[in-house]
């Protein structure tokens, strides 16, 4: 019989070996702010990828690491000070395996409850384990940043990928005029999402310009891929507008974003979760998520094949090797 004081987990040990190691690991007890999640869903991102194998110092990782930073579960106990969840809520959340934080390859974790959001009663488990990280970074840029109304015209770079076909929906929900580029194979499901279709590979910038704009430029441009395609971006956006990238790690001139007077916004995900700063705001986002979602304005696409703890490795190796439908989502 299972001991009430430990829990299965996995284990990274070091970015030389990347891989997971299964484990029975302390259960942990929730702090005063915090709330124990039984764990029932981990989404993957290409970003716990590059975790596991060192390709993301950016994260402030620890080892020997619990990863997954996407959570959905049921909630088992609240520190004293927590009023906003109760045991038994059903609570989604982007809450560790940056930082040194317990992530989500577990059975349980002790979480910020300022980093929560209570589920969308119409997703199921795994279709809300997707939203966290892309729901949050999409919000971030579109909506804090370049507040994305009615009657905007927005571009999405990458509409098809996590980030990209969650910042469509919410383009859209906000009476959005929304165009996204996705290789032919996705056009139908950016379609249905709500988006004008276009192919990047057939395709140039300036004829997208030309063809949906009258070559007058987006109001809003969201970079989901960087590199040339950010320098593409600062050449679709029109005269003071703005564009966002969750990519914007490169080197860049910014010659043609300023000689159309236009602002650029830098989105990290990351940041309440490493540094504290903005915790509040990530729970109120979701918010939002859960909102649109129960209004049917969003909808994330989940890859059909079903993941373990026990085939966790396989689930990163198909976001590595671009075979993922929009999102993978591990099991557990």
């Amino acid at each position: 019989m299972e001991s009430l004081s430990t829990m299965h987990a996995l284990i990274v040990d070091d970015f030389q070996t990347a891989t997971f190691r299964a484990a029975e690991i302390p259960r942990p007890e929730p702090s005063a702010n915090q709330v124990l999640v039984q764990i029932k869903a981990s989404g993957v991102n290409p970003l716990d990828s590059k975790i596991r194998t060192g390709k993301a110092p950016h994260t402030q990782s620890v080892f020997p690491a619990v990863l997954g930073c996407d959570l959905v579960g049921v909630v088992e106990a609240v520190g004293q000070d927590v009023t906003a969840f109760k045991v038994g809520d059903q609570v989604y959340g982007l809450t560790g395996g940056v930082g040194g934080l317990q992530g989500s390859l577990a059975e349980f974790a002790a979480v910020d409850a300022d980093l929560l959001a209570k589920k969308p009663i119409n997703l199921s488990m795994r279709e809300a384990a997707a939203l966290p990280l892309v729901f949050l970074t999409a919000w971030e840029g579109l909506v804090d940043r370049a507040n994305v109304s009615a009657g905007h015209r927005v571009l999405v770079l990458g509409g098809s990928g996590g980030v990209g076909h969650i910042a469509v929906q919410i383009a859209k929900a906000r009476g959005a005029k929304v165009f996204a580029t996705a290789s032919v194979a996705k056009h139908d499901m950016v379609r249905q999402l709500g988006a004008v279709a276009i192919d990047y590979n057939s395709t140039s910038i300036e004829q997208i310009v030309q063809t949906f704009t009258d070559g007058q430029g987006f109001d809003i441009v969201y970079d989901t891929v960087g590199s040339s395609t950010l320098d593409d971006a600062f050449k679709a956006v029109r005269n003071y507008g703005h564009v966002v990238s969750n990519y914007g790690w490169g080197t860049h001139s910014l010659l043609t974003l300023s000689r159309k007077a236009a602002t650029y916004s830098g989105v990290f995900v990351l940041l309440p979760l490493l540094t504290g700063e903005g915790r509040i705001h990530h729970g109120e986002i979701l918010r939002q998520a859960t909102q649109l979602a129960e209004a049917g304005q969003l909808r994330p696409v989940v890859d059909p094949r079903h993941f373990t703890l026990a085939t966790a490795l396989s689930a990163h190796e198909a976001v590595e090797q671009g075979t993922a439908v929009s999102k993978i989502v591990i099991d557990l």
